[in-house]
């Protein structure tokens, strides 16, 4: 008779073998270098960077990591407690504030990570009376922390308005209703269509929240997210975001929005109640980095200006793109071998590259997903592009 704990290992190593031989092993790349445009390999090689979400080049600058510093300093390293205990400092507040001020909400909310913010938003704001009425390719997290919820779940095919407007319907005679929706959708780079959604939401009387975590900083003219590109500011409920992203590229997660509604999950939200304190060390350099966001939208320019001239090339080479306007750029190669093939060809030529299949993707829908930066310099990109179509040829990817 066999043991169960044998049978147990044994199933997980032929559950990786498998994924390794259909091409689905997703392996790490370690860098030996702070995160940059350019990043050097465990290896020593130095790489071009396309795949961090970097969007402002801020994650490897002297200024960010010695805001880190000085907030440490003065700080400590960290807070040993939750923030209700013992654990919210001076620069927690002055944080939370800068990110209303830069949103434009009443007041906002700290987590140890996006992925928390999500998770603890819905189940203490939404019961069995209420409805939640989801984009069915929301990020994970916020799927997760719907899941916590005992709200009725509706979900509208991907940015669709019409079934959107469907569900809306179909949730009448719930007491709340609340729409929510990535503002970017970090495989595609798809823009919601907020302007819209806000529309609808005035029309069948229902909330809206975005989760900001592809868009805070970068996204509308002067960075401040996808309800600032939509014109929409003011008239978005709630406002979930990362600060591990644009906004410095570290850690911790964020929610914005309506007095009511940010002491509510202060009471009751579960990750922000039972997680230690963000660091303050985190919490400093992303005050300093919304301080300089919001004096100058240099960075937000220089991305854009990399985005448009990447999107152009690539498909004057010969690669099928999602079209849109966001710096994530999937470059579609539909097989999943394929796109590990070709971004373990790209790391040979000098650029750090991931790909992406089923279950990150649709089945069929294998990428690699190309993430520009305000970092990147024209040489740069030049560079990768130029892998880029050796690489296509070598694997008969291109057919000019």
């Amino acid at each position: 008779m066999s043991n169960p704990q044998d049978t147990f290992y044994s199933g997980l190593q032929q559950t990786l073998d498998q994924l390794r031989d259909q091409g689905l092993y997703k392996p790490e790349r370690v860098l030996a270098s702070r995160q940059g445009a350019e990043v050097m390999s465990e290896d020593g090689r130095t790489l071009i960077n396309m795949c961090a979400n970097n969007y402002l080049g801020l994650s490897g600058q002297e200024w960010v990591a010695q805001a880190s510093i000085d907030a440490t300093e003065k700080y400590g390293y960290g807070l040993s407690s939750v923030r209700f205990i013992c654990g919210t400092q001076t620069v927690h507040k002055q944080l939370e504030q800068a990110i209303s001020k830069f949103l434009g909400t009443e007041d906002t909310i700290l987590y140890a990570a996006a992925f928390d913010a999500n998770g603890g938003v819905f189940e203490p704001l939404f019961d069995e009376n209420d409805a939640i009425i989801s984009d069915a390719l929301n990020h994970a997290s916020i799927i997760d922390g719907i899941r916590l919820c005992k709200a009725a779940r509706f979900r509208y095919a991907h940015n669709d308005m019409a079934d959107l407007e469907r569900q809306l319907q179909a949730a009448a005679d719930k007491r709340h209703k609340i729409i929510v929706t990535d503002g970017v959708f970090s495989m595609d780079g798809t823009i919601a269509q907020l302007d819209k959604i806000v529309e609808l939401a005035e029309k069948y009387g229902a909330l809206v929240m975005i989760d900001e975590c592809h868009a805070s900083g970068f996204m509308g003219k002067t960075g401040r997210g996808t309800h600032e590109h939509h014109n929409v500011i003011g008239k978005i409920d709630i406002i979930t975001g990362t600060l591990g992203k644009a906004l410095g590229g570290a850690m911790g997660g964020f929610t914005s929005g309506r007095k009511e509604v940010i002491e509510m999950l202060r009471q009751k939200s579960r990750p922000y109640l039972f997680s230690n304190t963000l660091a303050p060390s985190i919490a400093g350099a992303s005050l300093a980095v919304l301080e300089r966001l919001s004096s100058s939208t240099e960075l937000r320019d220089r991305l854009h200006e990399n985005t448009a001239y990447f999107r152009q090339e690539i498909e004057r080479i010969g690669f099928t793109i999602k079209p849109g306007t966001h710096p994530v750029v999937p470059v579609m190669l539909f097989d999943a071998p394929v796109a590990q093939k070709f971004a373990a060809r790209m790391y040979e030529l000098g650029v750090l590259l991931s790909g992406f299949f089923y279950p990150v993707v649709p089945m069929g829908q294998a990428r690699v997903r190309v993430q520009l930066s305000a970092a990147h310099t024209r040489a740069q990109l030049d560079t990768v592009l130029k892998a880029f179509e050796q690489a296509g040829r070598e694997l008969g990817l291109l057919k000019n």
